[in-house]
């Protein structure tokens, strides 16, 4: 009896696990679409405040993110958190015009601007596969990356002061490496029940492929821009 309860147990949580996950992935593909248009009217601003104020820019982006950040938090359980999650991902798009207008100035910005969204895919499904397949616990790297993080925004914030190139390529490196790790790990914790909300699920999806994506770019530019 007690071993029917136990299958009977896990198999229920199995269900609702691959149900988290089915939802999240579908919200994720649905989160794509304001990105999309936002990028579409981003490439259309002038973005004067990025150029003239750069700490004031980010310091009311950041505000921005982080409150959108809290109402999704609070709005987790209900269909309003769907809204504010799609707010906040038009939002992120419109915030990629500066560098989609820097990419596509130049005279392959188009090709690189393909390869960055390929790549990005392609990481995240190599890495979403093998973090739904794999027996391994990839708990262990929750506080690695958060201190990673961490060091990682603290170097960006100086860099805004000393604009050192070779520092900024490194950055971006860096930080390809360890949003690449954040996707392993998000996607683990769902498969193994660590996060049954599939909002908060997408959320934290979505900024490690956002992420993700505007490094890389960051990097094919620098690399393979061509500025003739």
């Amino acid at each position: 009896m007690e071993n029917n309860f136990n299958v009977a147990a896990q198999t229920a949580s199995a269900v609702s696990t691959n149900k988290v996950l089915r939802n999240t992935y579908a919200l994720l593909g649905v989160s794509l679409f304001p990105t999309v248009i936002g990028a579409f009217v981003g490439m259309n601003m002038s973005f004067a405040m990025a150029q003239t104020s750069p700490m004031m820019f980010m310091l009311l982006t950041l505000a921005g993110i982080f409150g959108m950040f809290f109402l999704i938090q609070r709005n987790r359980n209900s269909s309003l958190g769907v809204v504010f999650l799609l707010t906040l991902t038009f939002l992120l798009g419109v915030l990629l015009g500066p560098i989609l207008q820097f990419a596509m100035g130049l005279s392959n910005g188009g090709q690189i601007v393909s390869l960055a969204a390929g790549g990005t895919g392609a990481i995240f499904l190599t890495l979403a596969g093998i973090a739904q397949t794999s027996k391994r616990d990839f708990s262990f790297m929750g506080k690695f990356l958060m201190i990673g993080l961490i060091l990682l925004i603290l170097a960006s914030i100086v860099n805004i002061f000393f604009q050192v190139p070779a520092a900024s390529l490194a950055i971006s490196a860096i930080a390809v490496l360890i949003f690449s790790g954040f996707i392993l790990y998000d996607v683990n914790r769902i498969v193994r029940g660590g996060e049954t909300n599939y909002i908060m699920a997408t959320l934290a999806l979505y900024m490690n492929i956002y992420n993700l994506f505007v490094n890389l770019l960051h990097l094919l530019i620098a690399l393979m821009g061509n500025r003739d």
